[in-house]
């Protein structure tokens, strides 16, 4: 089976590369408003310049996956903040789009946690909303809106996952359709577990999201990588591309739901082990804080390993 590896956004290993440079609120209400515009141009050109140096780092090292920053445009959806963040970079985002569909990458976006549907305070879906919007108009301007994922986590249980999961359904329905086509839904480390998780993908019909950290954190005794991996990669049948994983490890065992630097390998083998059984080819998103240095390293470990075998850049064969 393969493997191929991918990480977040900023590209460590090249200098001065971040792609989320960003401006507060308050230093631009202190801006006359041609400076506003001014600086809110700069930033969101130089982010995007930055996207494409990684995307160029990722084709020199074959990595075929990569996760764009979700700050690429500042104050993007700030109530009091309204500007044109997509005509004056079309040809940037255009650029953006042909690389990676010129060199087969698969790409994706991943809201914080506070874009979610399960609250019962309107305000916090319609801020979920409008979130969403301003990833797929990127994608739009892209090009790749039919083909990028935009991944969520379920959301709060507050004091009753019952409720809280009629409420996500519910308010699912406000989501505009093209947009709900391109959503993932992860399990988290402490709310909602792999089955949880699996339930709702399977009732809306979308894909899921596994992260591996996540379920050796958050999982009942009677889940079990065995019962739950066919389940996840039904979801993603449909859409005829290699189910995604999310890969870390714990930062210490007291600080368990912490990402470390670099993915410990000895902490992935279960996973791996069950995965060669199952000889379905996945995509490994790595989560780890050393970002693409993470990556390179784990491919590193893995490689040495028997059964182990170094096919690509970012790809594995085991």
């Amino acid at each position: 089976m393969q493997i191929r590896f991918g990480y977040v956004s900023h590209a460590l290993s090249l200098w001065e590369a971040t792609p989320a440079k960003t401006l507060t609120y308050s230093r631009y209400k202190k801006m006359s408003p041609e400076e506003r515009i001014e600086k809110l141009e700069y930033i969101t050109r130089t982010n995007l310049l930055h996207t494409l140096r990684a995307l160029h780092y990722n084709i020199a090292h074959e990595i075929n996956l990569y996760r764009f920053s979700s700050s690429l445009v500042p104050l993007a959806t700030h109530d009091e903040v309204e500007w044109d963040y997509i005509t004056p970079f079309e040809d940037l985002y255009k650029e953006i789009g042909s690389l990676v569909q010129r060199h087969e990458m698969r790409t994706s976006f991943h809201p914080n946690q506070f874009t979610l549907f399960t609250s019962d305070k309107d305000h916090v879906t319609q801020n979920a909303i409008q979130d969403m919007e301003y990833h797929y108009a990127l994608l739009e301007a892209m090009g790749l809106h039919e083909e990028s994922h935009i991944n969520l986590h379920v959301g709060g249980a507050y004091g009753n996952k019952e409720d809280a999961l009629k409420r996500f359904h519910e308010n699912l329905k406000t989501l505009p359709g093209p947009i709900k086509d391109q959503m993932t839904l992860e399990n988290d480390d402490k709310t909602y577990t792999t089955s949880e998780t699996l339930e709702v993908c399977e009732k809306e019909s979308i894909p899921m999201m596994f992260d591996y950290h996540h379920f050796m954190a958050n999982h009942t005794e009677e889940e079990s990588l065995t019962d739950l991996l066919p389940r996840f990669y039904n979801t993603w049948e449909r859409l005829g591309m290699p189910p995604k994983i999310h890969i870390s490890s714990p930062k210490s065992e007291s600080e368990f739901r912490s990402h470390a630097s670099y993915v410990d390998p000895e902490f992935i083998k279960p996973l791996l082990k069950e995965l060669k059984r199952f000889d379905v080819a996945v995509d490994f998103m790595i989560e780890a804080k050393e970002k693409d240095r993470a990556l390179l390293q784990l491919i590193d470990d893995l490689s040495n390993i028997r059964g182990y075998k170094r096919v690509g850049g970012a790809t594995l064969k085991i």
